[in-house]
C-alpha cells in the first residue's frame, strides 16, 4: 500500500490558506504511507508529465486533522515518488491540531 488511505473528500474544515500562506511553511520529510489522499482519480497525463509542477509549488500541501495527514495537493507528485521508488517526500503540512491551528510562522 502506496498510501495509509484513499478518500474522495476533505473532512477537515475549511482553512482558507492561499498560495502565499502555504510558501511560508517550511517542507518537512514525510513517509507516503502517513498520507491520506483527498482525491480517488487522478490524471495519467498530469501523472507522467515531468513538468507539471513547473508553475505551482513544487512542494505538495497536507492538513493535519484530528491526528490523521491528508493530502491536500500534490497527488500526482506522491505518486510519481512511488513509482520511483520512493518512501519519502518533502510536504508543506498545516497542523489543524497544532492549539492555534496554524503552523510557527504562518
Amino acid at each position: 500500500m502506496i498510501f495509509k488511505d484513499v478518500r474522495g473528500d476533505r473532512p477537515y474544515p475549511e482553512h482558507g490558506l492561499s498560495s502565499r500562506e502555504w510558501a511560508r511553511i517550511p517542507p518537512r520529510q514525510v513517509r507516503l504511507a502517513e498520507l491520506v489522499t483527498t482525491k480517488r482519480e487522478l490524471m495519467l497525463d498530469t501523472l507522467l508529465d515531468e513538468t507539471s509542477t513547473f508553475y505551482g509549488d513544487l512542494f505538495p500541501h497536507a492538513v493535519r486533522w484530528q491526528g490523521d495527514l491528508y493530502l491536500e495537493d500534490g497527488l500526482h507528485r506522491a505518486l510519481r515518488a512511488a513509482l520511483r521508488q520512493r518512501t519519502i517526500m518533502h510536504v508543506r503540512i498545516l497542523d489543524l491540531d497544532a492549539p492555534a491551528g496554524r503552523p510557527p510562522g504562518g
